[in-house]
């Protein structure tokens, strides 16, 4: 029984691996390299690990909001630092649509902004920064840099709400959606698997679920694919309607933990989010989340998945700017 037991996983294993072996080197973008500023502005990047390094510590939800925002930029326009835009006249922002309104952090970047423009200025790019504080905020309990980041992105000059609904992956969504969402992006099933990793850290508002609780298809009914127990859990903290300034852990386990606990929080129908759940609804999609429960290699992984993401029509040479406020285009 054992035997079996033990084969069943090394089948699932190998399979997977050819997956990921397939999928790798994709998603490179052209101008983009490591120590992109190494003779611009070779302080550019102490500076920022510095201010984040000096932040986190006093803002342990940090690096659940930076890396959020950095997501949240890449899929709409691409990693262009285009949702750190204000609005302009009557025409509202990225950062002014609906499932932006909860972001935050903005006043981190516009301070490391600050102190990279009074010794280089000119030279580094808002979108470089915020994927730089990212990755910087969520490594900074390891240590040590948990992806890549290369560098030379331009910032985008245009922002809009109207773009957001069309990109973003929604917290509603199915797999279906999900992955076409990913698809058009040049990302791939096992790259939504492994970003969808990142709900491990952070919270969410009680609107983003609150209908599977209470009324799931229209009728007063909650979703089934939730946990019971769980459920009640949330219907606890959650009252009907949802009170907007009401906030749950997105891992019940480990919000402040960057780890591979939210695989198992989702085999065990926790997921918070319907886009969760979505990830069982898929026999591959299932398969790779079990996998990733038992592995020691989400993080390797998910650093794969971040520096393809991060690479999502960039802005690069002659195209775009260096904003010299992150708030404004020049």
């Amino acid at each position: 029984m054992m035997a079996k037991k033990d084969c069943s996983i090394f089948v699932i294993f190998v399979s997977l691996l050819a997956f990921w072996i397939a999928a790798a080197g994709a998603c490179n973008a052209e101008g983009l390299k490591m120590k992109f500023y190494h003779k611009s502005c070779p302080q550019a990047e102490k500076i920022v690990k510095e201010i984040i390094g000096s932040r986190v510590p006093s803002n342990p939800a940090l690096p659940a909001k930076l890396l959020r925002m950095n997501y949240h930029d890449c899929f709409v326009m691409g990693c262009d630092a285009s949702i750190l835009l204000d609005a302009v006249n009557n025409t509202q922002a990225e950062k002014d649509a609906l499932p932006n309104l909860s972001l935050s952090g903005f006043d981190v970047i516009d301070d490391i902004k600050t102190q990279i423009e009074q010794v280089c200025p000119n030279t580094v790019s808002c979108a470089d920064i915020l994927a730089l504080a990212a990755r910087d905020a969520v490594s900074f309990p390891f240590n040590r840099r948990l992806w890549k980041v290369p560098t030379g992105r331009r910032d985008g000059r245009i922002s809009l709400a109207s773009e957001v609904a069309k990109n973003l992956p929604s917290p509603f969504s199915n797999f279906t959606t999900l992955l076409e969402l990913f698809n058009k992006k040049g990302l791939n099933l096992n790259d939504l698997v492994l970003l969808s990793g990142a709900h491990t850290i952070g919270v969410s508002h009680c609107g983003t679920f609150s209908r599977r609780l209470y009324n799931f298809t229209g009728k007063g009914d909650q979703d089934p694919s939730l946990d019971p127990t769980y459920a009640e859990f949330l219907k606890e903290k959650c009252s009907n309607p949802a009170n907007p300034a009401t906030t749950v852990d997105m891992d019940p386990q480990s919000a402040l933990s960057f780890d591979k606990n939210y695989y198992q929080t989702v085999l065990e129908n926790k997921g918070l989010f319907q886009s969760d759940a979505a990830l069982l609804t898929n026999r591959q999609s299932a398969k790779i989340v079990g996998y990733l429960q038992i592995s020691t290699s989400f993080i390797a992984k998910f650093a794969n998945s971040m520096e393809k993401m991060g690479s999502i029509e960039v802005l690069t040479g002659n195209t775009g700017e260096i904003r010299k406020q992150c708030r404004f285009a020049n």
